[in-house]
């Protein structure tokens, strides 16, 4: 208790000042002072008609959200509001709660690989790194070009070397891409191999699963599972944005 307590204090003092949404509601400040006086179901429902109405994503708001639920016994909820934190915030010690959780649940999709863990300040910084490639191309570019229309000689290494950097550059950035997850939402929901009711049957998955999000067909989720492809009913999985 005294950890979980110690994981959500610190994930508020350390995102107090990111805010995603600017301006506190009415709502807000009152869910605020019902969570600091302990009364943690009233305050949920308030930060709930917040982010519903108002699409308020302020990451003192999911911290509280998911610690109500965690509180409560409602882990795949808590581990929604987290994801949701994660996607907009990414941070090593959000990242950390959500391992605990699922290892503690037996869930599945929350990996602890060396990768992972390399992935998360770079897309922490996705937009800034896509902004610098972006403005270096440009530059890169112009000179080339204004070089070329002065009838100035290039030398053609230039042009292999700046062609490199846009390959390299897009694919990097490709890889980086923030992934689009959801989380499972009802228990023993079926994963199938096709987009049909009639497809062979793969397995079940757990509320709280997390499975990343390749498409939709009609009314499939296309999702990666184990490393293969699955299906799942879109009713069956709450995709995170």
């Amino acid at each position: 208790m005294l950890k979980k307590t110690h994981f959500f204090l610190f994930l508020g003092l350390f995102f107090c000042q990111t805010v995603l949404a600017q301006n506190d509601s009415k709502a807000l400040v009152k869910a605020d002072s019902l969570f600091e006086a302990g009364a943690l179901l009233p305050a949920y429902k308030l930060y709930r008609q917040t982010l519903r109405q108002e699409h308020q994503h302020s990451a003192r708001l999911l911290v509280r959200m998911a610690y109500t639920q965690e509180q409560i016994g409602h882990y795949p909820a808590a581990l929604y509001y987290l994801n949701v934190l994660q996607t907009h915030a990414p941070s090593q010690a959000t990242w950390n709660k959500m391992v605990e959780l699922a290892q503690n649940n037996r869930l599945d999709g929350y990996t602890t690989s060396w990768p992972q863990r390399l992935l998360i300040p770079f897309r922490r910084y996705y937009n800034q790194l896509l902004q610098a490639a972006f403005i270096v191309a440009v530059v890169a570019g112009t000179v080339l070009l204004i070089r070329l229309l002065k009838r100035r000689r290039i030398i053609r290494e230039w042009w292999v070397l700046y062609g490199v950097y846009l390959l390299l550059a897009g694919v990097l950035l490709n890889l980086l891409r923030p992934e689009k997850v959801g989380l499972v939402c009802q228990s023993r929901a079926a994963l199938m191999s096709g987009p049909a009711a009639g497809a062979n049957w793969l397995t079940v998955a757990a509320a709280g699963d997390r499975l990343q999000v390749e498409g939709v067909q009609d009314i499939w989720y296309q999702v990666k599972w184990h490393g293969r492809t699955a299906f799942i009913r879109r009713q069956n999985l709450l995709v995170v944005e």
